[in-house]
């Protein structure tokens, strides 16, 4: 099949195959596109994560294990067949800065080109980074200036002007981690097309455009990492990853009670309420005792008050990023829960006391349908987003995804990794950059 041929068929690819490796568990999730540009989730395949802490791979062999196994199970729903994949990284190594850059406009018309956007990406691809082993991951515009003019957040080449300042948001990652999940799809037998920063997938999947532009914060508790996406005008402001999330939860209740963790997580589950106060007064949950020994008698109160301390803890970091952010005041559609941990009883009543804000829960939204209502959940909105904004990827970089395939064919797929992470500064992620620009001003 020559180029043109590989070209065409991709351009009209119409199902995207997806993988959320979680700390808690795998999904690999397919979706269809519909004539009605909706998406169809038409198969779902999950299975326990066992190699991966705090959303970090630990464990290659074991995460590659589960990725398949999670494959095999979403295979068996649908004649669809894994080969191509896009991949969600998130961690606790995920953080984000603000930086600034200008260019001078020197061309005879004074007027501003798609090479003078270029130069500005290519400025901040090398901003010095502070810790070894980091590396610049993406870089989204966040607004331009051109000569006096500031806060441009529309198309601006063929703008007139004699300098192009910009803005952007860079989220920035550790190198070994990508490399990690790389070897991990590889193993599993598939082809990485697209890594996909995860908060940004999951707000695809629950927040609307005008959630975006009234100001959001959307707060996606998994089971190790709580991820942190903040919009206002339709852009992305700031991310975040803070590393605990309902995991840790089970491990306090498990600690404080002295129980195994399987009824800890059992009991968080069916009876836990993040908010002391909410608690039904003088239930009390009884366990089985281990071994012979006596049933366990907990109560309720006393399960509430273990979730509070650490729910706490957890909603101070939160409180800390958004601060930080400087857009913690502009929330007009306040703040969005979403992710397996928001579902724990009275939840959004602590959010709201400790952020004085308003807070809802959110499922995917509007622009997915489903085969199985038991998808429209908050645990899926990472594996429903990463389907999204896989769409995205291959409509604007398919010729990105030939020359790929192209280059993995004569050589080595982690030595294909290795080159675009570590010695290109960044230039694996480059071409999902426009994924993530909601203004993007190269189209």
């Amino acid at each position: 099949m020559n180029y043109e041929e590989k070209k065409q068929k991709i351009d009209q690819q119409d199902l995207v195959a997806a993988i959320d490796i979680g700390t808690t568990k795998i999904v690999a999730i397919v979706g269809k596109k519909e004539e009605n540009e909706r998406v169809k989730i038409i198969g779902i395949g999950k299975a326990p994560s066992i190699g991966v802490k705090r959303g970090v791979v630990s464990n290659i062999e074991e995460t590659a294990k589960a990725i398949r196994k999670a494959v095999d199970e979403a295979e068996s729903q649908t004649s669809y067949k894994f080969k191509n994949v896009v991949v969600g990284i998130a961690g606790q190594h995920i953080k984000s800065i603000k930086h600034r850059g200008s260019v001078n406009i020197e061309n005879g018309e004074q007027e501003i080109k798609q090479e003078h956007i270029d130069e500005l990406f290519d400025q901040m691809h090398r901003v010095p980074l502070t810790n070894l082993g980091d590396e610049i991951l993406h870089v989204i515009p966040q607004s331009y200036t051109v000569d006096n003019e500031s806060g441009i957040t529309n198309n601006i080449v063929g703008m007139a002007g004699r300098r192009l300042e910009g803005n952007f948001h860079i989220v920035i990652g550790q190198t070994s981690s990508a490399k990690n999940i790389a070897k991990c799809i590889d193993r599993a037998g598939l082809v990485l097309d697209s890594m996909i920063l995860e908060p940004l997938a999951s707000a695809d999947a629950v927040l609307s455009e005008d959630d975006k532009e009234a100001g959001v914060a959307m707060v996606d508790i998994g089971g190790g990492t709580t991820d942190i996406a903040l919009f206002h005008d339709k852009i992305i402001r700031h991310t975040a990853v803070i590393p605990f999330g309902g995991e840790i939860i089970t491990r306090d209740i498990k600690e404080g009670l002295q129980i195994v963790e399987r009824n800890a997580e059992k009991i968080k589950c069916q009876f836990g309420y993040a908010l002391g106060r909410e608690a039904p007064k003088n239930e009390v949950i009884s366990l089985e005792g281990l071994h012979g020994q006596p049933s366990k008698r907990i109560s309720t109160s006393q399960l509430a008050m273990i979730i509070q301390a650490r729910m706490e803890e957890i909603i101070e970091a939160i409180k800390f990023e958004l601060e930080s952010s400087g857009y913690s005041s502009r929330l007009g559609s306040g703040i969005v829960l979403t992710g397996g941990g928001s579902l724990l009883k009275s939840l959004p009543q602590l959010f709201s006391f400790r952020m004085a804000n308003n807070v809802r829960i959110a499922i995917p939204n509007e622009l997915v349908t489903v085969y199985n209502d038991s998808l429209v959940h908050p645990k899926y909105s990472t594996a429903i987003g990463l389907v999204l904004k896989g769409f995205e990827y291959y409509k604007k970089n398919a010729h990105k995804v030939v020359e790929d395939e192209g280059d993995f064919e004569d050589e080595s797929f982690v030595g294909q990794i290795q080159d675009k992470i570590g010695k290109r500064g960044g230039g694996f992620f480059k071409s999902i950059e426009k994924l993530f620009n909601a203004n993007d001003t190269s189209m």
